[in-house]
């Protein structure tokens, strides 16, 4: 792979007959993640408050890709009862997945909560799939070289975590919310797999990835930005390239992350890139871990010692 990592080459091994879960696949780098996956042999489950979206995308995969097997299931990251309610599902249906992308998110809307009143964007981007992740652990732990795949941001590198007004409810910027929630993906990526690995856990493991910029549905509520920016995006292919290296690569190790290797990261080929800023920091990870179990009110710390002692 002379011109870098490219989930067609052959050199890419196949995953016929794993079992994927993709959220926010009704559209952009979502949908494009899952086809890829399909065509790698992967059976994938949409899962998506848009489900008439994630039916077309589901409709174009089964069209393109020869065999494919993927289906659709609602889910509403800005709910933890929908979010449990997935992952009773899934656990009913199945007894084994083998990646899990946190791929869903909204950026820079007006200011909203989520049904347990977080801001809308912590909500969904970070405390949304940190809620699918706990429970789906059990299954995720229980299948050998699983992989818990989280999509972060570039702009990661300036966001900060406001503990004094976590819920943006004595000032609300757009823009510094979403650098909070996606600095808190990270976080949370990292702090998994370390903890994971302290408690001896082979599976899953935990690697996040960010796209660089793309031109999706995400900036539809900053148009003038979109356009400022377009000089300096790369296509959907290449936004969805660090992720599917991040779910794919052989050699990814948990608590990597993988980007764009182009100026500032904004775009260019998939290689494993470096925390910036307070994505570094193991000490605030920590931290953003606690806030999270506090937050949703769910002991992720027990939920990795009861997996680690293999109970289910």
């Amino acid at each position: 792979m002379a011109d870098g990592w490219d989930w067609h080459d052959d050199i890419v091994p196949r995953i016929d007959g794993k079992r994927v879960v993709v959220t926010g696949g009704a559209s952009g780098l979502g949908a494009y993640i899952a086809e890829a996956l399909c065509a790698k042999g992967a059976s994938v489950v949409l899962a998506d408050r848009d489900v008439k979206g994630a039916e077309t995308v589901a409709g174009k995969i089964a069209s393109s890709v020869p065999r494919a097997d993927v289906s659709v299931r609602f889910i509403d990251l800005a709910d933890s009862v929908a979010i449990e309610d997935f992952a009773t599902w899934y656990m009913s249906e199945y007894s084994t997945l083998d990646i899990l992308v946190n791929n869903a998110g909204i950026m820079t809307p007006p200011y909203g909560k989520t049904v347990k009143g977080f801001e809308s964007q912590l909500g969904v981007n970070h405390l949304g799939h940190f809620t699918l992740a706990y429970h789906l652990m059990p299954v995720l732990a229980s299948t050998p070289g699983s992989r818990l795949v989280t999509q972060t941001s570039i702009v990661h590198r300036g966001g900060k975590i406001n503990f004094k007004d976590i819920n943006s409810e004595r000032s609300y910027s757009p823009w510094k919310a979403y650098k909070q929630s996606k600095l808190a993906t990270l976080l949370f990526s990292r702090e998994l797999d370390r903890r994971m690995r302290s408690l001896g856990m082979e599976a899953p493991i935990s690697v996040a990835s960010h796209p660089g910029l793309v031109d999706t549905h995400l900036y539809r509520n900053r148009e003038r930005m979109r356009r400022w920016l377009k000089p300096f995006m790369h296509e959907l292919e290449a936004g969805a390239m660090p992720a599917l290296r991040a779910a794919l690569d052989p050699e990814a190790r948990g608590g990597q992350l993988y980007g764009t290797d182009g100026w500032m990261e904004f775009k260019g080929r998939a290689v494993p890139v470096r925390p910036h800023g307070n994505g570094k920091s193991a000490d605030l990870a920590s931290k953003v871990w606690e806030l999270s179990e506090n937050m949703t009110g769910l002991d992720f710390s027990a939920r990795l010692r009861e997996c680690a002692s293999g109970k289910r």
